[in-house]
Order: structure tokens, then sequence, then C-alpha cells
């Protein structure tokens, strides 16, 4: 059996990562996509949002909690086995907006970071589409720009600095959001 992915991407030699691992990381095999697969989890994590009930504050909180660790766990065995394997996107964004760079490996098929760090940034605000477009463009801006500190958090080791520095970044977009959803209060009426 090849435990590649859907798309065999990953080298023959690599270890073999156990299908959760995969399942989760790559944020249901979303990371798969060959361009901007950032967005493309990014846009996982919204669809999921969509579902009835799940902006509940204590549930999209547990949501949270509850992937966040997967997502540690998960996210590192993947970077482990692959590397910091970039798709071409990815590559010209970190070039363009993250030029220090770093040395732990973040690949781009994994996305989990992505979902949960949208989930941050719609966490206690209205379920409506101005807060989720505000959201989604907040979100994919801090997430690719990495204000501080979560430049500083994507060197920490393993799954960890690949979770952290979204849920910075998801922090950052839901108070830009908050901004942009009061503007867009007052704009409208």
């Amino acid at each position: 059996m090849n435990d590649s992915g859907p798309e065999g991407r990953d080298s023959e030699h690599s270890p073999r990562i156990p299908f959760i691992h995969r399942f989760v990381a790559t944020g249901f095999f979303s990371g798969y996509v060959p361009w901007a697969s950032g967005t493309i989890g990014t846009l996982v994590g919204l669809l999921i949002y969509l579902i009835p009930g799940i902006e509940s504050a204590p549930l999209l909180s547990a949501l949270i909690v509850v992937a966040f660790f997967a997502g540690v766990m998960s996210s590192a065995r993947v970077a482990a086995a692959v590397g910091h394997q970039l798709t071409r996107t990815a590559e010209i964004a970190k070039t363009a907006f993250q030029p220090d760079g770093h040395d732990t490996a973040d690949p781009s098929i994994v996305v989990i970071d992505e979902i949960v760090g949208m989930w941050v940034t719609l966490l206690f605000l209205p379920k409506t589409l101005p807060v989720m477009v505000i959201g989604f463009i907040a979100f994919r801006a801090m997430d690719i720009l990495k204000p501080q500190p979560a430049r500083y958090l994507e060197r920490l080791p393993g799954g960890w600095g690949i979770m952290l520095d979204d849920m910075v970044a998801g922090i950052y977009a839901n108070a830009i959001t908050w901004g942009g959803w009061l503007c867009w209060q007052w704009a409208v009426g």
C-alpha cells in the first residue's frame, strides 16, 4: 500500500506517516493542492465554520484546543517525514515577506495550522458574511506577513512552531476583523 498521500508527492524514501497524522496535518488532504495550499487550508477552516452552531464560543473554543494539540502532534510527524517542502507560491511568499527565513520544517502540505488560525480569527465574532470575508483576508495577510511574536514562534521545534505562529496570526486577524466589522456596521448603518 502506498502511503504517500493522494498525489504521491512524497519521496518513496520518506518514512511512512500514519494515516491519521497525514489526514489531520494536511487538513483532510486539502494541503495536497499544488498551489496556495495555505489559502486552501484557510478556506477549509472557513467551510467547517459554516456548519450550523459551530460559531458558539464554547464549542469553537473546544474545537480550537483539540485541533491545536492534534495539529502539534500530526504536523510534527509530517514535517519530520517530508522536511521543508514548499509549493512554488509558498516559496515566492516566503522570499518576499519572510526573507530572514528559519530552519524549522514547515511543509506546504501541512495546513491544520491555517484551519485552526482561521477559527481563532472568527472566535467571539458574529457569524455574518462580512465578518467571514474580512476575517479570511485578515488571517491570510497576518499568516503571510507574520508580525512578531508569530515570526519568532515559528522557529520552535516540531509542531509547536508550525501551530503557534498561526495562532498568533489568528489573534491579530481577530482584532483586525473586529475593527473591520465595526467599520462595516458604521458604514451600512
